[in-house]
């Protein structure tokens, strides 16, 4: 007559409890980091294929003229060069008159007040002549590839995308280990687990050994 082992059941319970822990954790990371995989994925491609899917870059040239009103807030004053903000009256101004935001921080010389507006997939810039008023301002956009490039790299993004970028790489890692460690369950059932792992690893490896120099 067989009986169960008096540690069998325990093992049973905590194989179950640590199962269940595994999916949860697997399907919760996969759902965070969905969107993020297909995205990372898209612009992996297009990256690899800069050279053949980037578009023409287009640039809108603007000039004008500051108010009289607000040519004090930015005339000279003597100081040597030094780097501050805009006064923010001339800032929402700019942002009005020439389309681009006037925020962020802008190099002041004893002639030229200059902004630099690098964003994902374009940049931009004003220019503000301390003397006379005079504003000039450039606006450049690469196409929504570029700007989806731009996300990947995490180029000119701001803080929060690179926040996202750090939790959504947590979340991958997590995705990953979950997977490996259920596949590590399930692999007496499945003998081709290790084998197709294995392969996974040594494909990229031997690709970089021998292609990569």
């Amino acid at each position: 007559m067989h009986g169960t082992t008096p540690l069998a059941q325990p093992r049973k319970k905590a194989r179950a409890f640590w199962l269940k822990q595994l999916h949860s954790w697997h399907w919760i990371s996969s759902a965070v980091s969905l969107v993020g995989l297909l995205l990372f994925a898209f612009t992996g491609i297009t990256l690899n294929h800069a050279a053949d899917v980037e578009g023409a870059p287009a640039t809108v040239e603007k000039s004008t003229t500051l108010p009289a009103s607000l040519r004090p807030l930015v005339a000279p004053d003597g100081k040597a060069d030094e780097k501050k903000p805009l006064p923010a009256p001339v800032a929402e101004w700019i942002a009005k008159a020439v389309g681009q935001s006037g925020a962020g921080e802008a190099e002041w010389s004893a002639d030229e007040v200059y902004l630099a507006l690098p964003r994902p997939g374009g940049d931009g810039w004003v220019s503000i002549d301390r003397a006379s008023g005079a504003v000039t301002s450039e606006s450049t956009s690469r196409g929504w590839i570029s700007y989806l490039n731009d996300l990947h790299k995490g180029r000119n993004t701001g803080t929060a995308w690179k926040w996202f970028i750090d939790i959504f790489a947590v979340a991958c890692f997590l995705f990953a280990l979950t997977g490996l460690l259920l596949l590590q369950l399930h692999a007496k059932k499945r003998p081709t687990t290790w084998p197709i792992v294995a392969a996974g690893l040594a494909i990229p490896a031997v690709l970089a050994i021998i292609f990569i120099h």
